[in-house]
C-alpha cells in the first residue's frame, strides 16, 4: 500500500533500500532516541530489518519526502503488533527534524489502522528526554498511560520511557487520507 500527502510519499520498504536506509538513519542521534535500533548501524543492520516478517496489520512504511526533482528518504513509520497491543514507530532523519514530517506520517499510519485494520487503540512510547516525539504524540491526540523503563540497543541498557495511547473510534475523515494499492 502508498499513501500520499502533498509533502510525503508513505510507500512499503523494498530489499534494494538497504543503502539509503543505512544513509538515512545511521546517525547516533537517532539511534540514541530508539529502542530497537543497535548503534553503530551498519548495511547488514538495515538488511536484516528489510528482512524481518510482519503481520497482515503491521503496516511498515519508507517515508520520502518531495524534495526537488527526486523524492528523497527521510524516514520510517509502522505500527508493530504484539501481545495484543499495536504500537506506532518513527524515526526522521536529523536534517528532516522540526518540520512536521513525523506528525504528517503518523496521521496517515492512524487512519489506516482505524478504517483498514479495525485498530481500536495505539500505544506509542518516547525516552523521557525526547521532547520532540512527546510533541508529535501529543498533537496527534495520544495520552500518557504509564512510565516504564524500555531496554534500548543504543544504550545498552534500560531507558526512562513515557508510554502514550491514542483511543480510535470511528470518527475520522477519510477524504484526507489518499491511498493507493
Amino acid at each position: 500500500m502508498f499513501a500520499r500527502t502533498k509533502r510525503l510519499t508513505l510507500r512499503p520498504w523494498w530489499p534494494e533500500d538497504a543503502e539509503r536506509l543505512t544513509q538515512a538513519i545511521a546517525h547516533e542521534a537517532v539511534a540514541t532516541r530508539l529502542a530497537r535500533m543497535p548503534w553503530p548501524y551498519a548495511k547488514g543492520d538495515a538488511e536484516a530489518f528489510l528482512a524481518l516478517p510482519r503481520g497482515a496489520a503491521e503496516p511498515r512504511f519508507a517515508i520520502l519526502a518531495h524534495e526537488g526533482d527526486c523524492p528523497r528518504l527521510i524516514g520510517s513509520i509502522g505500527l508493530r503488533h504484539e501481545d495484543g497491543v499495536h504500537e506506532l514507530g518513527y524515526w526522521l532523519t536529523p536534517d528532516a527534524w522540526g518540520r512536521g514530517y513525523a506528525t504528517e506520517a503518523a496521521r496517515i499510519v492512524i487512519e489506516q489502522a482505524r478504517h483498514a485494520l479495525g485498530v481500536r487503540r495505539i500505544e506509542a512510547s518516547h525516552h523521557l528526554d525526547n521532547a520532540a516525539s512527546r510533541k508529535v504524540l501529543t498533537k496527534l491526540g495520544f495520552r500518557e498511560v504509564r512510565r516504564e523503563p524500555h531496554y534500548s540497543l543504543a544504550h545498552r541498557g534500560e531507558v526512562d520511557c513515557a508510554v502514550l495511547a491514542l483511543d480510535l473510534d470511528d470518527e475520522g475523515d477519510m477524504a484526507s487520507l489518499p491511498i493507493a494499492a
